[in-house]
C-alpha cells in the first residue's frame, strides 16, 4: 500500500477512535449535567412554591379552581408539584388523587438534599423536597414542598443534545479528514517526486535529475539530492576525462618506446641512430615512471587516510626551505625573488603536514620558474579568514580557457610536463584544511594563493 493511502487510513482510524471515545465520555456526562441542572431548577421552584402561605384555603387537585391557581404557579410544565401543610393537609397540587397520595408518601422519606431517583408506576422521577424550618410567620413552619420531574424527558433532552453534538463532531471529523488529505497530498507528492529523482541517481542518470520545488525539511533534502547529483555528474565526467587523458599521456611515450625498440630489433636503427633511440627509450621510460608515480601519489592524497602527519609548521621556515630546493632553477633561468610581508619579526604558524605542503609549494614555484620572465614575488598576508601565501610571476599569465580547469588532472599549459603537479598541490592543500586558487594579475602574470587557517 502506498504511503499516502496508509496515512489517510491511519488518520481516519484515529479520528474515528477520537469520535468514539468522545461519544462514550460525553453521553453519560450530558445526563449528569442535565440532571444537576434540573435539580437546581426544582429547588428554585420548591422555594417559590413555599411562598404560598398556608392560610390560603386548602384546594384539592380535583376542584375546578385548581387550574386557576395552578396557572398562577411559576412551575415548569414538566414539573409535578405538591405543597403540604402540617397534618398532611394539601395546600397545592397539580396531580390527580393517586399521584398526589403517592407523592405525599414519598415526602415522608428522608429525601431532602438527596440525589435519589423515584421509581413511579410508569416512569422514574427526579425528586426534590423542601421543608420550612425557619419563618417569620408561625403558620408557615412545617410546610413541605415536594417537586418532581420525569427522568424520561431529561433523557429525551440528553439524546437530542447528544445527536446534535455528534452531528457537529462528525462534520468536524469530515472537515479535518479532508484537510488532512489535502495536507498529506502536499507532503507526500514531493516525496514521490524525490523518489523518482533518486531513481535517476541510482541508474547514474545524474544530468537528468531535476530540483523538486517544495519547502521545509523535504525541500532541504531535495536541494541536497540535486546538489549531490551535480557533484556526481562532475565526478563522473572528471573520471572519464581522467581515463582519456591518462590513456593519451601513457600512449605517447609507449609509442616512442615501441617504435625505437622494434627499429633497433629489426636492424633499422644502427650505430648512432640506435644510441639515439636508446636515449629516447630511457627518457620516455623516466617520463612514464614520473607519470605513474604522480598518479599513484595523487590517488593516495585524495583517498587514503593516515598518510598526513599534521603538526605546527612555521611559515617563514617553510618558504625558506622551498626557495632552497628550487634555487638551481632560479639560477638557471636567471630569476630573482621578491619577498613582501616579511618586514616584522612576527612568526606565523599553520597546522599542516610539513613535507607535503613543502611539495605543494615546490610544484607551484616550479611552475612559476617556467613562465616568469625576470621576477617571482612571494607575499604573506594575514586576515580573519587565515594566512595567505601568494606566489606571482611576471609572465604572460594563464590562458583563459585553461584557468577554470587549471587544477584538474592532466591540465597543463604550453610548457607543462605531466599536468599533475597542480592537481597534487590542490589535494595537499585541501587535505590540510586550506584552499588554493589562481588568477591573472591585472598587469600580467599568473598568481597563485594558498590560504591556511592560522594558529595563535
Amino acid at each position: 500500500m502506498r504511503m499516502i493511502y496508509r496515512l489517510h487510513l491511519s488518520f481516519a482510524l484515529l479520528l474515528l477512535c477520537i469520535l468514539a471515545v468522545t461519544a462514550v465520555l460525553i453521553y453519560p456526562l450530558l445526563l449528569d449535567t442535565l440532571v444537576d441542572s434540573q435539580r437546581k431548577e426544582l429547588r428554585n421552584q420548591a422555594s417559590m412554591l413555599m411562598g404560598l402561605s398556608p392560610v390560603m384555603p386548602l384546594m384539592p387537585a380535583q376542584e375546578a379552581d385548581t387550574q386557576r391557581d395552578y396557572n398562577m404557579m411559576p412551575v415548569a410544565g414538566i414539573t409535578n408539584a405538591l405543597l403540604i401543610a402540617p397534618g398532611e393537609k394539601v395546600v397545592y397540587t397539580n396531580l390527580n388523587s393517586e399521584a398526589t397520595t403517592e407523592l405525599m408518601e414519598l415526602s415522608k422519606l428522608d429525601l431532602p438534599g438527596s440525589r435519589s431517583i423515584w421509581q413511579g408506576k410508569d416512569d422514574q422521577y427526579i425528586v426534590e423536597t423542601l421543608t420550612a424550618t425557619h419563618s417569620i410567620e408561625p403558620d408557615s413552619l412545617g410546610v413541605t414542598a415536594v417537586v418532581a420531574t420525569p427522568l424520561s424527558k431529561i433523557k429525551a433532552m440528553q439524546i437530542s443534545l447528544f445527536k446534535r453534538l455528534m452531528i457537529i463532531l462528525s462534520v468536524g471529523v469530515i472537515v479535518a479528514f479532508l484537510l488532512s488529505m489535502l495536507i498529506t497530498k502536499r507532503l507526500v507528492k514531493p516525496l514521490g517526486d524525490l523518489r523518482k529523482e533518486l531513481n535517476k541517481v541510482k541508474s547514474r542518470r545524474f544530468s537528468e535529475v531535476q530540483l523538486v520545488e517544495t519547502g521545509g525539511e523535504i525541500g532541504e533534502v531535495a536541494k541536497t539530492v540535486y546538489t549531490l547529483a551535480g557533484e556526481l555528474e562532475t565526478y563522473q565526467r572528471t573520471q572519464k576525462q581522467f581515463f582519456q587523458n591518462t590513456s593519451h599521456e601513457l600512449k605517447t611515450p609507449l609509442m616512442s618506446i615501441q617504435g625505437y625498440a622494434e627499429g633497433i630489433k629489426d636492424g633499422i636503427f644502427t650505430g648512432d641512430e640506435a644510441n639515439t633511440g636508446l636515449d629516447v627509450i630511457a627518457k620516455e621510460c623516466e617520463r612514464l615512471k614520473k607519470i605513474v608515480t604522480e598518479m599513484i601519489l595523487l590517488a593516495k592524497l585524495e583517498s587514503e587516510e593516515g598518510i598526513f602527519h599534521m603538526d605546527r609548521v612555521p611559515v617563514r621556515e617553510l618558504i625558506s626551505e622551498t626557495l632552497e630546493r628550487i634555487n638551481p632553477l632560479l639560477v638557471k633561468n636567471g630569476l630573482r625573488i621578491e619577498m613582501n610581508g616579511f618586514d616584522n619579526d612576527q612568526e606565523w604558524w599553520i597546522y599542516a603536514d610539513r613535507e607535503k605542503v613543502l611539495q605543494a609549494m615546490i610544484n607551484i614555484l616550479g611552475n612559476a620558474t617556467r613562465y616568469a620572465k625576470e621576477t617571482i614575488r612571494i607575499q604573506i598576508s594575514i586576515s580573519a579568514e587565515g594566512i595567505d601565501i601568494g606566489i606571482t610571476d611576471d609572465g604572460e599569465g594563464i590562458p583563459e580557457p585553461l584557468l577554470s580547469q587549471l587544477f584538474e588532472r592532466f591540465a597543463k599549459g604550453k610548457n607543462g610536463e605531466t599536468g599533475l603537479g597542480l592537481a597534487i598541490s590542490r589535494a595537499i592543500v585541501e587535505r590540510c584544511r586550506g584552499r588554493i586558487s589562481a588568477h591573472n594579475e591585472p598587469g600580467g602574470g599568473a598568481a597563485f594563493v594558498l590560504r591556511f587557517p592560522t594558529l595563535s
